[in-house]
């Protein structure tokens, strides 16, 4: 048994590896080499880098497909680049629009793994005749007594089991995560002792194919005959300003509501909720954003007991898990139930459910989950 959990010795092992053009993945695949293993590099072309729906320096597109090829010419390994433009632009561009029109705050990088990478790329993996594709990610898969499980990295300030709750079972038991057990100033390190052309590249902080962080400017561009003005209403239905589309707007926003005229002494308002089919933007106090509950769709479930306590849910990628208890229902969803009441729930993001350190599943958050009052 290698280091990757195979029945090979690593020169027997062909490991395909998804190379962004950036530090993270770069640094898997030196360590892969370094380890005797066979790897063969693949980079995915997933935008027009010359659209003005991207940005210089986003992964996946111009530099970074020239920075991985780079790097597996210093690695010595071969290294292919994939036209998947059309299939990102329907599963992840086409639905990030979709959703904030429908006044919600989707996680392309979510639908992203769970379309492009780990469905498309790992079929092209095996058609390569690899025994497991590796990716940059910091995660850990870990051997458990019913499968491959997915826990969270090591570096938990670096934790992106968030983004991976999609997994499937058959996904994860052909992935592998060689930084799940690292901390990022090892990955620098990494790079330079294996000096890559990279080492001293910044991380992307941006959603790839969005630029500058504009999201709006983007579903502008996408769906221009969808951008609809509307009012700001209070909680009793008083309108209380006008904007310019919902999109520029997210639950629990705070800053650049729109509205004038207010006591600067007053309670500050925050978005409670965007009614898509009134093209209305509700504003309240933040005790209005609580929720003590919330219904997940399309729930992906890894395995583990729910039936006890210990079970810990987030709802955001940058929050530490809090304690919840959550009842799986027939129809594919869940019902998460909030030890204490959390704020800023919003339809159209993720929640994730945890065992510890073990991700047992997560599923979409629903609207009217969202909307309700706990």
């Amino acid at each position: 048994m290698n280091s990757l959990d195979i029945d090979k010795k690593p020169a027997d092992t062909r490991v395909v590896v998804a190379m962004s053009g950036g530090v993270d993945s770069s640094v898997t695949a030196a360590l892969l080499v370094e380890a005797g293993y066979e790897v063969v590099g693949v980079t995915l072309q997933l935008y027009d880098h010359g659209e003005a729906v991207s940005r210089k320096g986003a992964c996946c597109a111009g530099q970074d497909i020239h920075d991985a090829r780079n790097v597996a010419a210093t690695l010595d390994i071969p290294h292919y680049v994939l036209d998947y433009e059309s299939r990102f632009r329907e599963s992840v561009i086409d639905d990030f629009a979709d959703a904030y029109i429908r006044g919600e705050t989707p996680i392309p990088c979510v639908r992203c793994n769970q379309t492009v990478k780990f469905r498309d790329l790992l079929s092209t993996a095996h058609d390569l005749g690899a025994e497991a594709l590796a990716t940059g990610h910091y995660v850990k898969r870990v051997a458990g007594p019913a499968g491959a499980e997915l826990h969270r990295a090591a570096d938990h300030g670096r934790d992106q089991s968030y983004f991976l709750f999609a997994t499937t079972q058959e996904q994860l038991d052909f992935l592998r995560f060689p930084l799940g057990g690292m901390p990022k100033t090892e990955t620098r390190e990494a790079a330079a002792r294996f000096d890559l052309p990279v080492a001293d590249k910044p991380d992307s902080q941006d959603i790839c194919f969005v630029p500058n962080g504009s999201y709006a400017q983007v579903v502008e561009k996408l769906r221009p005959e969808a951008v609809i003005p509307g009012d700001i209403v209070d909680m009793d239905g008083r309108v209380v300003g006008r904007h310019e589309g919902i999109i520029h707007y997210t639950v629990g926003q705070r800053r650049g509501l729109g509205i004038g005229g207010r006591d600067p002494a007053s309670d500050p308002l925050y978005v409670i909720r965007l009614n898509a089919a009134a093209h209305r933007v509700v504003v309240g106090p933040k005790a209005a954003l609580g929720r003590g509950r919330l219904r997940l769709s399309s729930l992906n479930w890894l395995g583990g007991d729910i039936s006890g306590d210990g079970l810990a849910v987030k709802i955001r990628s940058a929050m530490e898990p809090v304690p919840a208890t959550v009842v799986r229902s027939p129809d594919g969803g869940a019902e998460v139930v909030f030890q204490d009441l959390q704020f800023g729930v919003s339809p159209g993001q993720a929640c994730v459910i945890y065992a510890g350190d073990r991700v047992l599943g997560g599923g979409w958050i629903e609207r009217d989950a969202a909307e309700r009052a706990a």
